[in-house]
């Protein structure tokens, strides 16, 4: 089918039209088909994904289910998608009908509450299926304003300040992207990515304010669009907004957040940085690769001295995405494969961890660690769902999660051992928290009298948990459904990268011979 992209991209956002049009009211039978018409269409988005996922041929790094044509003002609409792309539409439509069932008890504006989700769908899908820059770059601020509202409307106390704080970092961050957009489309004459991965921009020294420049035209567009992306993963200093946007979400809005969102950062680094300045990005590696290590320690620390179990998962998520930035720095197999394979393994695992927060929030409304304890006593199998996140997130063996922190290290190790040294103790770090929230929310006598009556998870809740229980396991004792599908266009995308470099070799060739 040749406009298969379309369909998975834009149903959502029809099923969004059909409930502000043709839905009315707000009494709970309006709310309750609202709700199902949300599920079903981003079940059929889901399943009509996988043609695309069963369809993609992994051989041909080249992108696959194109789709072409002319839009305004000589701007094309193009879609298309190639090894690194597929497995993130595949992660969102995985995870978005989940989502959806995770929502099921809100009752404040449920219809406008799955419109936003929807909406959000569509924005992220186009995210990574675009194949041109104005296309590409509609997507990806589009997606910060159903966001905005979710966190506005249906947040916390605090729901206005962290809204504003999420939508003027994530902006302000792109600015700069955009300035890049305009120059790269005078220079080349277009705006189709694909001929922009084989332009070769200007990478000759040059001098600015007075200031030389290592890499030229090549080493500022890279930092114009770093400003953008390392908003977005978030990458530390820039991370600040990501724990209040995720203490005041709502529970799926934390979800879709951590699980999703985040990893458009990490693909924009996959899709621009790395292949189209790549000699701006050589010059940068060894700062980035520092700062992804400052972020593995730094906040793993403060996620120790945390008493909210949100900002705590928050902070958490940040450490993880220093193993994917590091990674795709590294400018080695390993170290992309183990980036990509990071994200789509930490979509599963951070959402399940919302989720279990959420699971307990619904029935106790507060997320404070001290009004927790012995939850095993009353809820046996939320305790034993939250220890197999907790263990996942931790990096243990047998989970997607040692999958991807171990192919990262090994591709920090190769680039720059120092690095590597400093990130290792993130996951002696990240065991520290982890167990240490468990044990005070699960483990030990059930003495506070409030938390006598809780009561278990419902069927709905654990449907919810077993397609994430299943991926978590099925990725950490067979990685090759992803590595195999990856694997070729990643080796294009160095082999790119490498041939594009000075032939008196790179910083990044040079360290890894070092490292040899």
């Amino acid at each position: 089918m040749n406009n298969l992209l379309s369909i998975i991209t834009f149903l959502p956002m029809v099923a969004a039209l059909i409930l502000a049009v043709f839905l009315r009211g707000d009494d709970p039978a309006a709310q309750r088909n609202a709700k199902w018409l949300a599920l079903a269409a981003t079940s059929a988005t889901f399943l009509i994904s996988l043609g695309v996922l069963f369809g993609f041929d992994p051989s041909d790094t080249g992108f696959q289910f194109v789709e072409e044509a002319d839009w305004l003002m000589g701007l094309s609409y193009k879609m298309g998608v190639d090894g690194i792309s597929v497995l993130f539409v595949m992660l969102t439509t995985f995870l978005m009908p989940l989502t959806i069932a995770a929502c099921w008890g809100v009752t404040t504006r449920g219809k406008e509450y799955m419109i936003a989700f929807l909406v959000l769908e569509t924005l992220m899908i186009g995210v990574f299926v675009a194949l041109d820059l104005v296309l590409f770059y509609l997507f990806f601020e589009a997606g910060l304003i159903p966001m905005f509202l979710i966190i506005g409307i249906w947040g916390g106390k605090a729901r206005i300040y962290a809204a504003f704080k999420f939508f003027l970092y994530t902006f302000l961050g792109s600015v700069l992207m955009l300035v890049a957009m305009v120059f790269m489309y005078m220079e080349a004459g277009t705006t189709d990515i694909p001929t922009l991965l084989n332009h070769a921009f200007d990478s000759s020294t040059m001098r600015l304010l007075g200031i030389t420049i290592t890499g030229g035209a090549q080493t500022l567009l890279f930092i114009a669009f770093f400003a953008s992306f390392a908003v977005q993963m978030p990458m530390w200093p820039v991370h600040t907004w990501l724990p209040d946007a995720h203490v005041q979400a709502p529970t799926a809005g934390s979800v879709v957040l951590a699980a999703i969102l985040l990893k458009m950062g990490g693909y924009g680094f996959l899709r621009f940085s790395l292949p189209m300045f790549p000699a701006g990005a050589d010059v940068m590696a060894t700062f980035v690769l520092w700062l992804s290590a400052i972020a593995i320690v730094y906040t793993s620390l403060v996620a120790l001295v945390q008493e909210d179990m949100k900002k705590l998962i928050a902070y958490s998520s940040v450490a993880h995405m220093g193993y994917v930035t590091a990674g795709i720095f590294a400018a080695n197999q390993q170290g992309l494969d183990g980036a990509i394979f990071q994200m789509i393994s930490h979509g599963f695992i951070s959402g399940a961890l919302f989720l279990c927060v959420g699971v307990i929030y619904d029935r106790m409304h507060t997320r404070e660690i001290d009004a927790y304890g012995g939850l095993v006593n009353r809820m046996p199998a939320y305790a034993l769902i939250f220890m197999f996140f907790t263990m996942a997130n931790v990096g243990l063996p047998g989970t997607s999660g040692f999958v991807g922190e171990f192919l990262t290290l090994v591709g920090m190790f190769q680039a720059n051992t120092w690095v590597a040294a400093v990130a290792t103790s993130g996951v002696i770090l990240s065991a520290a928290y982890a167990l240490w929230l468990y044990r005070r929310v699960v483990m030990g006598d059930l003495i506070k009298e409030s938390l006598k009556a809780i009561t278990d998870m419902n069927r709905r809740e654990k449907w919810i948990f077993a397609p994430l229980v299943a991926m978590t396991l099925l990725l950490g004792v067979y990685p090759s459904l992803v590595t195999d599908i990856i694997g070729p266009s990643v080796e294009n995308l160095l082999n790119q990268y490498h041939a594009a470099l000075p032939d008196s070799g790179s910083a990044t060739e040079v360290a890894q011979a070092a490292a040899h």
